[in-house]
């Protein structure tokens, strides 16, 4: 029962773990394990991970290493353009006159209410989930990735070294431990400008976000960076996949967040918004 437990909870079974990595390209920690020590340290990683979780939310927040940003705190995309919107209005035109402008969406105010844009640090979000752009080993990196391992403590990685790695494109869940955030979601972004690996990334954290009944998700700018992807075509694919997304389920989510770190990121992200999301 504690082994379906953990497997529903996202970690992956004993005898999955004693298959080792053997056959993978993958650099992972040695997998010779004790099966009695390995059962124990899965028993653990889940009860942990579940002391989280169920924690009461005042609880948790003495927990956390900084200033957090509450849910209600995030502006929804309708309100942060009625608020600026000569400046944005403005901004796009300049943006735009030398470029020609594709496949304009409808109005959705209802959309636009499930959709935000900020900048900053995306492990203050008190979210249900956030997304980590991480790599094929899932033990940690550079920039976002090592900022959520950092924040979250410990545990997320004895939890990552569980799921023996992601590959390109694909997403895995962990729990989110002493961040804001509920959970973490994994996923791999391309390295270069490879449109539908970047497409999968976002479409397969969507699809976790919504299978484990979260209603709140925020992304980074995933595969920018040392991943090199261009930043207005990286924005491209992540803005299309979401608008796609809460057009066919509109019921899933209340709430995608796109937290940039550059502010070139949040210029275009300010941009483009206004070809997917526009308002009315």
């Amino acid at each position: 029962m504690l082994v379906q437990k953990c497997v529903r909870a996202g970690l992956r079974p004993l005898r999955t773990l004693l298959k080792g990595t053997s056959n993978s390209k993958l650099s992972f920690p040695p997998q010779s394990f004790n099966y009695g020590i390995l059962s124990q340290e899965f028993v653990q990683i889940f009860e942990t991970r579940e002391k989280y979780l169920t924690m009461p939310l005042e609880q948790k927040r003495e927990l956390y290493k900084s200033e957090f940003v509450k849910l209600k705190d995030i502006v929804p995309w309708s309100e942060h353009y009625e608020k600026d919107n000569y400046r944005l209005k403005a901004q796009f035109k300049e943006y735009f006159k030398d470029k020609s402008i594709e496949g304009e969406y409808p109005v959705n105010e209802e959309i636009n209410k499930k959709v935000a844009i900020m900048s900053g640090d995306i492990t203050l979000l008190e979210v249900d989930a956030i997304v980590n752009a991480a790599n094929n080993s899932l033990l940690g990196g550079g920039g976002v990735d090592g900022a959520i391992h950092r924040a979250a403590g410990p545990d997320l990685l004895k939890e990552c070294r569980m799921l023996n790695g992601c590959k390109t494109g694909e997403a895995k869940l962990t729990g989110g431990y002493q961040l804001p955030a509920k959970y973490v979601i994994h996923t791999v972004g391309p390295k270069g400008e490879k449109p539908d690996l970047l497409k999968s990334c976002y479409q397969k954290c969507l699809e976790i976000a919504a299978g484990e009944q979260m209603r709140s998700i925020a992304f980074p700018c995933i595969s920018t960076g040392i991943y090199d992807y261009p930043q207005e075509a990286a924005a491209l694919v992540a803005l299309k996949v979401v608008r796609t997304y809460l057009e066919a389920n509109p019921k899933n989510l209340d709430l995608v967040v796109f937290c940039t770190f550059l502010p070139t990121d949040l210029t275009i992200y300010e941009n483009l918004m206004q070809l997917f999301f526009p308002q009315s």
